[in-house]
């Protein structure tokens, strides 16, 4: 008898969260396949915010090209009361600086971010198998076996690991047992709709509040003639779902009839799910995205922080198939889960305050970004660690501009593109002890950058500018260790061979 081809890792769910994890794995030479039970790509705007911190995490992964053609920065709030409709800056406009390249929330329908990761992931020679729907998940001690349904039939595929990003309904989860704690508020209903609109001015998104919670907002997407409708239902209101009596509740609440709906693209009945999984994997499952934790739409949270989830696992799968400790792995749950639990309590706090028509339940700023988000204290990042000025180990590695040798300016996050460690020596002492810095040859590679104050110390690269030295709180000879995710993984600003070597160990084979 023939034995099965044994996988790397099979996704399950070819969302933006599925979707990452897959493009993190394929760009490390993993061999790879990604199941989807839809029977094509999603076609409905749903998240549409894509923050800051993501875009970073898209760029890093070869998709912020496409995300960024597709999109636009989010226009004005329009709130509408009565004749009157008043401006509302719901977003700081920030304008990009060395070390935050992309300061703004970009809008984009879902659709479109998905294709430009699916399109991504065809670059890399890997294709999505929509119509495949996962029916039985079996683990032995070094494989997993999934069971998986399709038109010509079923399909046993064999893999090391599994990752379930199939969303809050998780299949994958729901074949390991797993809870998934929580509330479903099954009164409060939001009807989402994209239409193409005429009558209505797309430079705004209008928002028509109304007493006891109720709403209809339209926000325009980029590039179209769609508006995305949120028509908040009564608790015992049925959702209209033909055309025009759709059209009929807008007028009924806008009192505005020269908004005409022309196609209907898509609709859904939300319902504001606030629930945490109570583990993020088990044996050699795991799960990100919504799969994990979903939340309410407020602050555009759900898809972001489901993007991250899968930069995280991404490069821990990596290193564990290449020989790394396996306990690597459960920092993934140590870290990953208590960001989605802060973030659960932040959009469901927001989403309150919409209901009660809080105006600043409507802003957005930097707790919405991700920017801040840290690992500090966690298994990966002891709170007794060394330190810089501004950073602590955990703290995302911020963009910085770089002269190299020829005087030409380069981005710090340019040349930490891609799947590999970066140890970054600023100064002397630190580059000397770099270049002694023993890397294992299998697993994640090791980029050594070393930088100078200035060009003619003879460094690689030359802070002429400072703007490292500001953005990473540098005061004398420091060595940094970057993760493939974009975290800091040690700061040495003494002994910097020793304690360097014992943060390593943890982390690669």
């Amino acid at each position: 008898m023939n034995r099965p081809h044994v996988i790397d890792v099979l996704v399950v769910g070819a969302g933006p969260s599925g979707s990452a994890v897959a493009i993190d794995l394929v760009r490390r030479g993993l061999d790879v396949r990604i199941v989807d039970r839809s029977p094509h790509a999603f076609d409905g705007s749903r998240a549409k915010g894509i923050q800051p911190r993501s875009l970073e995490v898209l760029e890093d992964l070869g998709a912020l090209d496409e995300v960024l053609a597709g999109g636009s920065v989010y226009p004005k709030l329009g709130l509408h009361a009565g004749p009157l409709a008043v401006p509302w800056k719901m977003f700081p406009h920030k304008e990009a600086s060395a070390d935050v390249p992309y300061p703004n929330t970009w809008l984009i329908p879902q659709f479109r971010t998905d294709r430009a990761l699916h399109a991504r992931l065809s670059e890399l020679g890997l294709k999505v198998e929509f119509g495949r729907e996962l029916t039985e998940l079996t683990q032995g001690e070094d494989i997993v076996v999934a069971t998986v349904a399709g038109a010509d039939g079923t399909e046993e595929i064999v893999a090391r690991y599994v990752v379930g990003a199939d969303g809050g309904s998780s299949a994958v989860r729901k074949q390991l047992g797993i809870g998934f704690v929580g509330t479903t508020h099954e009164s409060d209903r939001m009807l989402i709709v994209d239409a193409s609109v005429t009558g209505l001015a797309r430079d705004r998104w209008h928002m028509w509040p109304g007493l006891g919670g109720k709403l209809i907002g339209a926000c325009p997407l980029p590039h179209s003639d769609m508006f995305q409708w949120m028509i908040r239902l009564a608790p015992d209101e049925k959702p209209p779902s033909r055309k025009d009596d759709i059209l009929r509740r807008i007028h009924d609440h806008t009192r505005n009839r020269r908004i005409q709906l022309h196609d209907i693209h898509w609709t859904s009945v939300f319902r504001p799910n606030i629930r945490l999984a109570e583990n993020y994997g088990q044996g050699r499952v795991f799960l990100a995205g919504d799969a994990a934790h979903v939340h309410t739409p407020a602050g555009a949270q759900g898809l972001n922080t489901g993007v991250q989830d899968a930069y995280n696992l991404g490069w821990k799968l990596g290193q564990v198939l290449a020989g790394a400790d396996p306990a690597l792995l459960d920092t993934y749950e140590a870290e990953r889960q208590p960001i989605a639990a802060g973030v659960l309590g932040l959009s469901t706090a927001k989403w309150g305050g919409i209901a009660k028509l809080d105006p600043s339940s409507m802003k957005r700023g930097k707790d919405e970004q991700q920017l801040a988000l840290t690992y500090y204290g966690g298994p990966l990042a002891p709170a007794d660690g060394m330190r810089t000025a501004t950073l602590r180990v955990g703290d995302r590695a911020p963009d910085a501009e770089l002269l190299g040798a020829e005087g030409l300016s380069t981005r710090l996050f340019d040349v930490l593109r891609g799947p590999d460690f970066t140890a970054l020596a600023y100064g002397p002492g630190a580059a000397r002890d770099l270049e002694q810095l023993v890397w294992p040859t299998t697993g994640a590679q090791l980029r050594r950058l070393a930088v100078g104050p200035v060009a003619k110390d003879g460094f690689a690269f030359s802070d002429a500018k400072h703007m490292l030295r500001r953005a990473y709180g540098l005061t004398g000879d420091t060595l940094l260790l970057i993760r493939p995710d974009g975290y800091i993984g040690h700061i040495a600003t003494s002994d910097f061979l020793t304690t360097t070597q014992t943060a390593v160990r943890a982390m690669t084979p």
